[in-house]
This record gives C-alpha cells, sequence and structure tokens, in this order.
C-alpha cells in the first residue's frame, strides 16, 4: 500500500442537528450508487446532523452502517469504491428540543410527527430516482404520503445534482 494525501471538504452548516434528507453517490467498480437516507430517526427523539450520519453509515456498527451493508450486499467493499459524495438538503425542521420535565417518551412523541413527514418525502426521493434510472441501493419504507409542498421543494432541490429527476416532471 502505498501512502497518499487526502482531503474533505465538509460545509460548516452541515454540521446543522435536525431532520434532513441526503442521498450518497458511491463510485464503484460497478458504476455510480446511491443511497437515499434522512435524519431523524425511529429509535430516539433526537435528529442529528448529516456529517455524523456520514461517519455511522461508512463504518463497522451493525445497526449504524446500511450503506456499507448495502455495497456489501452488491459484492462491494467501500474502501474499494472510488469515492463517496454525500448530496444533503435541509434541515428541513430543527430536532425537538429537550426541555426541562419531559421524558424520553414525551420527547419521542414531540418527534414522531415530523419523523413521519420527513420519512415520506425520503420515501418519495428514493422511489423517484430508481424510476428516473438512477441504480439506488435501498429500499425505503414509510406509510406516509409526502406533503406536495415538502416534495416539490425536496425534488427541486435535488434535481440539481440528479438531473434525471427533473426529466420526470419537464
Amino acid at each position: 500500500m502505498t501512502a497518499e494525501i487526502y482531503s474533505l471538504t465538509l460545509p460548516g452548516k452541515m454540521l446543522r442537528r435536525g431532520f434532513w434528507l441526503y442521498v450518497w453517490v458511491a463510485e464503484t467498480p460497478q458504476g455510480e450508487m446511491l443511497y437515499v437516507g434522512r435524519t431523524g430517526d425511529n429509535s430516539s427523539p433526537h435528529a442529528t446532523a448529516p456529517y455524523t450520519r456520514m461517519g455511522q453509515h461508512l463504518g463497522f456498527v451493525k445497526n449504524q452502517n446500511a450503506l456499507r451493508r448495502h455495497l456489501s450486499d452488491r459484492g462491494l467493499k467501500a474502501e474499494d469504491c472510488a469515492s463517496f459524495d454525500l448530496v444533503t438538503f435541509g434541515p428541513l425542521y430543527d430536532e425537538v428540543e429537550k426541555r426541562e420535565g419531559l421524558s424520553r417518551a414525551d420527547l419521542m412523541k414531540l418527534h414522531m410527527p415530523t419523523r413521519d413527514i420527513v420519512g415520506a418525502l425520503e420515501k418519495a426521493l428514493a422511489e423517484e430516482l430508481k424510476a428516473a434510472g438512477y441504480d439506488v441501493l435501498n429500499t425505503v419504507k414509510s406509510k406516509h404520503q409526502p406533503d406536495l409542498e415538502g416534495w416539490s421543494a425536496a425534488r427541486q432541490a435535488f434535481s440539481q445534482r440528479f438531473p434525471k429527476l427533473r426529466e420526470r416532471y419537464d
């Protein structure tokens, strides 16, 4: 192995906690593959920053490294990919604020409606990217319908990086 120097530029705003949508673009030996996700998960009342999820996705903690696992399911190692690009949109909503006297269960009740709104947008984004011809690694599940205004804003934002998404609506 030959040592080389690499650089990663991170916009400071990607450190802001809240509800975000994101798409990983992995340049793999088999071509470009996408992974669609969101911050604001199902298991806690917190909504982390995209930067935090970035490391988790490529790490080795089994319940956090979905991108690495999906690549592995295709017979790929993350380390064999040429590059990873994290495309984010947000924050769409602020994280639920911790307040004195609120239990974890209380915080979850406040967190869940926003989580469901963003989850519906995540599902719509994944499905539309697939329909536009992109190779999306994951299938997003949500029983909620995306609100039209939110979906329009998300579609327009992600169309800047994924032009075939825009072409579906032209």
